[in-house]
């Protein structure tokens, strides 16, 4: 089994916020609380030590008492960058990776992508949702392996973006979750006040 300190978690608040009018995603409030310390929260007890990525604001970020690391990359990559920030400080054989805008993600998310990942012998585990009454693939929600790194670099430094185009590349599972509302992401300010309402 892959232990939970064989980890480092890491939540990803190193967007535009282009969907919400340019703000700092991670840093809107939810119940009061920034929704990136809302993630850092629920992802700190399922993981051996935890760090964020992003890429304004840092101070505030530091606030939240882990380390912080802005992308390598220029220009806003998008979740590649973010995930190579946090391979390249990960000192753990695995990294889990979060968005910053879904606070109510399941509880043992890294559980049951560790345990995947070790019963298939897979790099890679990702998490599924029900979504138009079919799973659909919830590629920020990874375990991946940190010896993977070196690809992710060679990835991004030919120009390539897309998720699915390298993990197509590796040996990757997906597993299946049951409870769409746990994924619920607030991409706009409008889905950031439906959340309000919702447990997180």
């Amino acid at each position: 089994m892959i232990a939970p300190e064989d980890i480092t978690g890491l939540v990803l608040a190193g967007g535009r916020g282009s969907r919400m009018g340019g703000v700092d995603k991670g840093l809107q409030l939810h119940q009061g609380m920034p929704l990136a310390l809302h993630a850092l929260l629920r992802l700190a007890p399922q993981v051996g030590q935890a760090m964020i990525n992003a890429n304004r604001n840092l101070s505030a970020y530091e606030s939240m008492g882990v380390p912080v690391w802005p992308d390598g990359i220029a220009d806003y990559a998008g979740p590649l960058a973010g995930w190579l920030a946090g391979l390249e400080h990960c000192e753990t054989p695995w990294l889990a990776t979060v968005p910053c805008d879904t606070p109510g993600f399941p509880a043992d998310l890294v559980a049951r992508l560790a345990a995947a990942a070790d019963a298939a012998g897979a790099e890679i585990a990702m998490a599924s949702a029900p979504e138009g009454g079919a799973q659909r693939t919830q590629p920020v929600f990874c375990l991946l392996q940190s010896s993977l790194v070196e690809s992710l670099v060679g990835f991004l430094n030919a120009g390539e973006r897309k998720i699915d185009r390298w993990t197509a590349r590796h040996h990757c599972v997906t597993v299946p979750f049951d409870d769409a509302q746990a994924f619920f992401n607030a991409n706009t300010l409008a889905e950031l006040q439906s959340l309000q309402g919702r447990p997180g």
